[in-house]
Parts: C-alpha cells; structure tokens; sequence
C-alpha cells in the first residue's frame, strides 16, 4: 500500500501516466515530491538535524524532547505484546537499514491508538480498528501452482488505476475538500507544532500518513531510534471514522465508516458480506479496472490485522483465485452473486442445525426434553469444523454456480446438488467423529446415539429431500446389479 501511494503520488506530480522501468527515472520522480530538500533528507533514514524531515520521520520542534528509547526495530513496530515468553520482545539487535525501513512504514501507515499521547492513523474506523486491504490482483504466470498474486505486476496494476481513475475519486470525496492540486503527500516532510493539526482539506487524496514521532539516529555504528508523544492526532479527521477514500478500504454505505475486521477472520460470511450484500461500498482496487479485459484469471486479496482494545490477534489474510468473467461480474451483477451465496449459505445453515440438535440429544442422554443450554455448547467444536470445511467449498462452488446460470436451470440445480451433497458427506463425517466426544451416561448411549443417528437424518432429508433420494437409487442401482 505504501510503495503503491508513493509511486502514485510520484508519477502525478511529475505529470506521467506510464511507469517508469529504471532506477534513475524513479529517483528522478520521487526527488520531484521533494524539491525543496536538495540534500534528499525525507528519503534519508538518519538525519542528524532533527528540524529536517528525515524517511517517514516528521521534524521535531523546538521544546519538544523524544524521550523513550527503541533498541530495535521489532521493537518499534506495531504488534502489542504484554508478556515477554513466547513472542519475544527486541530481538532484532542485528538488524538492517531495511528493518527499520519496513518497521517505520508499518507503525506511521498502519498503527492505533496506543495509550494516552499515542495515537492512530486516520485511515481506520477508531483507535482499537485496523487499516484493511480488500483488493484485486494479478495472479503469477504459472497460477496452476500457486494462487499468490504476481508482485510485480500487482504494483504496476495498483499503481495504473489509481492515476486513471484520480479525476473520478477526487468527485466521489468532494465532500473532504481535498485540494486538486498541490495538497500534501507526504505527511513527514511537513513541521509538526505541538497542539496542531493537519486538516484534510491540505493534503493529497493519496497522502501517506505518519502518526507517531519518531527520530533515527547512529550510535556507535549501529541505528537507535527514540519516540515521543503528542498533544493531537496528526491529522484532524476523528469525525470521518476512517472513511477518508483510502483506495483499499470498504466503506458502509450507510454508517459511512472503514471496515474493521476486529476479532473475525475473511472467512465466506464475512466476504460475502463485503463482496456482495450491498451494505458496503467496495474498495476502488477490489473493482475491475476498465483496462482489464476479463479473460485472465485474479486474486481477490483480503488482508488486515486483527486488533482489539490494547491487543493484536493476528494477521489475517485471504487470496481467492477468481475467473476473469466472475471478476468482472463484481460490478453489475453484484446482487445476483449475492443471491447464489445466500442460498449456500442457507444450506450450511441447514447442516447447521441438524448437527446441533443432534449432538445435543446425545448430551441429553436422548431425551429431547432435557436439552439445556449446556448442552447446546458441547457442539461449538464439531459445529466450527463444519464451517470451515463449508469454507474450503464455498467460493470454488459458488463460482460454479454462477456460470451454470448461463447453461440453464438443469446445470444450476446439478451446481447446487453438489454443494449439499458435498456439505452432507463433510457433516456426517463430523458428527460420526463427535459422538463418542459427547457425554453421556453409558446406560443410556445405545439409546442417545440411536436417536441422535435418526434426528441428524430425519432433519437433513427435510431440508435436502434430493440427496436421500439420490442416494437410496443408487443403492437399488448397485441391488439390481
């Protein structure tokens, strides 16, 4: 995100629409975004003249005193960590310039509210949310192997819409008052007096952002770093709760807010919810560009860490391969792809229920009437492996039944048979696994287990009447053979 803004920024300024393809091109148009420092002090990591902007360091003003100490640069980064035994703390004691190059980008771009005088960026929804990345991607050449997107060819396509489509975005965010010319880029080089902030109606639509002070320095040939604090955000934009058009984003139409992936995972619910329920706008770069022709296949790239109140819960990441017709259908036939995924979702909803009631019958000894909620709880653990083995399937099949539209309502039923038949062979194998994990007296198990048996099968022939009918036909097949 940050190489992708900087290069966007870069080639706007300089007035050029292709990228460039050697070293001294791109030095000569990132120097464009500085030109009043001939000595390249914001591209410097260490610059003794704390007045001077150094990389993704703000100048420090006078009365000012950057206090706390950072040894390392894991330790300036942005993971919050409470106790010093399985992730260790400040290990990185033979690090390289580009740790602390990663480790800046990652706290100035990506950090939240971290106590009293430590705050946040403005790209995300509250000081305990996260900046998301919900984007489309060029898969790599030999994608039969591998569905991780193509680097490369992910920058340059990031990098090409967001100067093709910059005249549209600056109308969609009208209402901020981004300047169309000559805003602020790059937030470090630009004085920080204590108590002020920056409006964002002085910065670029693309700006990239810093949050914290932080000031590198050489000691004893070795770089250290010192922190501080401040009195204010950076940016003064707390009303807008992170929807500032940062091109990665969902936004929700209605509370008009960033997403905030809190303690969840990108699994099918959530995705299907950012994707295609209407209640979000998607994300400049996860909407085909009018340059794409449809035919190659992408990744649909979700990414974001999980964050709560003075907590990190992990960095969650999803790569979805997506057919080119089914990434150009993100667009118009959004609502139709929305339907296909309810019904899928109504059928893992369905299983569902079966297992949870009859898991529930064996803890109940098989009687139903003593079902408690207790009960109900001894079921989380088989009821999550069904979900995520409905996970696994899901997009594979939705994509599937998306195209069998087109051939008619004979291949859209064979699509959706397939998805329950699928779902009923995972569920069974589940609830076969979960019986004897389930507590019950062992004068009563023959009976509970029994019971059991006959309620997961009664409640899913109700529901998928088909897949018992297929089945007993094929039993008659094999009888007559």
């Amino acid at each position: 995100m940050f190489l992708v803004q900087l290069a966007a920024l870069a080639l706007h300024r300089a007035g050029v629409s292709d990228l460039p393809d050697t070293e001294a091109a791109w030095a000569q148009a990132l120097r464009g975004l500085t030109p009043e420092f001939s000595g390249d002090e914001p591209w410097c990591l260490v610059v003794e003249d704390a007045s001077k902007p150094a990389f993704m360091q703000p100048p420090v003003p006078e009365g000012i005193s950057l206090g706390n100490a950072t040894s390392t640069p894991d330790a300036l980064d942005l993971l919050i960590t409470s106790r010093n035994h399985d992730l260790k703390q400040a290990v990185a004691r033979t690090a390289e310039a580009q740790d602390w190059v990663l480790a800046l980008v990652s706290l100035q771009t990506c950090e939240g509210f971290g106590g009293a005088k430590n705050y946040g960026i403005v790209r995300m929804n509250g000081g305990s949310s996260s900046r998301p990345m919900l984007s489309l991607a060029p898969l790599a050449k030999d994608h039969a192997k591998s569905s991780e997107p193509s680097p490369g060819a992910w920058f340059c396509r990031d990098v090409s819409v967001l100067l093709a489509t910059r005249v549209d975005e600056y109308a969609k965010y009208e209402h901020i008052g981004y300047p169309p010319g000559g805003g602020l880029g790059l937030v470090w080089t630009a004085p920080w007096p204590e108590g002020e902030q920056l409006p964002l109606q002085m910065l670029d639509l693309w700006f990239i952002e810093t949050c914290r002070r932080v000031r590198l320095s050489m000691e004893q040939g070795c770089i250290a770093c010192v922190r501080g604090t401040s009195s204010t955000p950076r940016i003064e934009a707390k009303n807008l709760n992170g929807a500032v058009g940062d091109p990665w984003a969902p936004v929700h139409k209605t509370a008009n807010k960033s997403f905030t992936l809190s303690s969840s995972d990108f699994d099918y619910a959530k995705l299907v919810e950012l994707m295609f329920s209407g209640d979000w706008k998607p994300p400049l770069l996860a909407c085909p560009a009018s340059f794409e022709t449809g035919c190659e296949t992408m990744a649909l790239v979700a990414q974001a860490l999980s964050r709560g109140n003075s907590k990190t819960e992990g960095f969650k990441s999803r790569i979805l391969p997506i057919g080119g017709r089914i990434s150009r259908a993100l667009g118009p036939r959004r609502q139709e792809m929305h339907e296909l995924a309810k019904k899928q979702m109504e059928a893992i909803s369905k299983f569902d229920a079966a297992l949870r009631l009859a898991l529930t019958l064996v803890a109940a000894s098989g009687d139903a009437d003593r079902r408690r909620k207790e009960h109900y709880a001894l079921t989380e653990g088989a009821r999550t492996t069904l979900d995520h083995a409905a996970d696994a399937i899901f997009f594979e099949r939705l994509w599937a039944r998306f195209d069998a539209q087109e051939a008619g309502r004979e291949a859209l039923q064979a699509e959706e048979f397939r998805f329950a038949s699928e779902l009923h062979q995972k569920a069974e194998e589940i609830f076969e696994a979960a019986l004897p994990s389930m507590p019950c007296a062992r004068l009563f198990r023959p009976r509970a287990e029994a019971r059991a048996r006959k309620a997961f099968r009664s409640s899913i022939q109700r529901a998928f009447p088909e897949l018992y009918c297929a089945h007993e036909g094929e039993e008659l097949s094999h009888a007559n053979a």
